[in-house]
């Protein structure tokens, strides 16, 4: 069961402290093996100052935000993202979120993850109940 919720109704912040090890340790889970999620020199060799979160670590945190917020018995129906600033090592991503639509029982939000340097997320996400187990 969703939480109660109307258009607008805020979701509670989540502030992540982005270390080293968790970029490398979610880059490998979503197997992306890009050597800029692992390797500072290869980074920095690309124009960066470190090593930086991937899209798929993102897209892992922001489902992760929003079930979090939507319980246990909730499915992720859809997610769109775009990526803005890069996450390094050191960063704090404060998750935040919003209600932007109710459908009976789907709720859509959106999804904003900032660090020092400004936005690093922008999603839409879909969640509704869970429907039952795997067919």
């Amino acid at each position: 069961m969703l939480p109660q919720c109307r258009v607008g109704t805020s979701l509670p912040e989540l502030d992540l402290v982005i270390d080293r090890s968790t970029i490398v340790a979610a880059a490998l889970a979503s197997q992306d093996f890009e050597d800029v999620h692992h390797d500072p020199g290869a980074a920095q060799g690309r124009g960066t100052p470190d090593i930086f979160m991937s899209i798929n670590s993102t897209n892992g945190f922001v489902d992760r935000f929003v079930t979090d917020w939507a319980g246990p018995a909730s499915r992720i129906r859809r997610t769109a993202l775009r990526l803005g600033v890069p996450n390094f090592p050191g960063d704090t991503m404060r998750m935040t979120g919003e209600v932007t639509a109710v459908d009976g029982d789907v709720v859509t939000l959106e999804v904003l993850g900032r660090n020092d340097r400004g936005v690093h997320v922008t999603a839409s996400v879909t969640v509704g109940p869970y429907a039952g187990a795997w067919r």
